[in-house]
């Protein structure tokens, strides 16, 4: 009797450590084609990056054209600090709630939401094609694409951690906040001078950290639909970022400014 329950007892671990078996190696078949999904996607989906950081861009750009060359919309700029600070706290705003809920909103929706902040941000900018000349703009311009392009291929093709090189760059960038509000009030020439130059490597080590979060982001999403095209959304918000802030300050740095 004691026998044939051994017998018996044998034979349900044999079963239950077979449907262990089969259970891991079902796991790591569908892990490997997740694997083997997302590298086949990844291509298009940094594509995607790229196209959304373009297309915002351009938005800003036709936008804060329109604003700088608008005699109406410039004397609304500077009537007071009303009007630019409304729009920045918006676009805090828009940021926060992309960052945030983007899981929770579609992907359509998602998309209009960076349409509407690179648009606002645009307003905003206006000021710079009262404040600079188009030479200075347009040499900023390439200046900041050149430097941007090469550390985003950097970032996407390092081999090299680059996490706490971010832990130190926002450390920095907070750095930066706190000292363009206290230049409000000294208004130095030399001050601003110094705080832009740190600002242009900052934003230049941002890029090559942002593009490498991206680029590991894309590669552990859970496959290549639209959860995973919200993660390139977002990572086109960074990038986005990363090149407006990179621009002004350069554009502070090497621009003359006309007024």
């Amino acid at each position: 009797m004691s026998t044939k329950k051994n017998r018996n007892k044998k034979k349900t671990n044999k079963r239950k450590n077979m449907n262990m078996n089969f259970d891991n190696f079902t796991n790591v078949t569908s892990s490997q084609e997740r694997d083997l999904e997302m590298s086949r996607a990844f291509p298009s989906l940094m594509r995607k990056v790229y196209v959304w950081m373009a297309m915002a861009l351009a938005i800003t750009g036709v936008v804060a054209y329109g604003a700088g060359n608008s005699p109406a919309l410039i004397q609304l700029l500077y009537m007071g600090r009303g009007p630019l600070l409304v729009a920045g706290l918006v676009e805090i705003g828009i940021v926060w709630y992309l960052s945030s809920r983007i899981q929770k909103l579609s992907l359509v929706a998602a998309t209009v939401w960076f349409i509407a902040f690179a648009a606002i941000n645009g307003f905003t900018l206006g000021w710079i094609f009262a404040a600079f000349s188009s030479a200075a703009i347009t040499k900023t311009f390439f200046v900041t694409a050149g430097t941007f392009g090469a550390m985003a291929l950097i970032g996407s093709t390092t081999k090299k951690d680059l996490t706490k090189m971010g832990g130190i760059l926002f450390m920095a960038l907070i750095g930066l906040i706190i000292a363009g509000l206290v230049n409000i009030f000294l208004k130095s020439t030399m001050f601003d001078l110094i705080v832009s130059g740190i600002g242009v490597l900052v934003f230049t080590g941002l890029t090559a950290w942002d593009a490498q979060k991206i680029k590991q982001n894309l590669l552990m999403a859970p496959d290549a639909g639209e959860g995973a095209q919200k993660v390139a959304l977002l990572g086109s918000l960074s990038l986005y970022l990363d090149f407006i802030n990179l621009f002004l300050y350069l554009l502070r740095f090497l621009g003359n400014n006309r007024n």
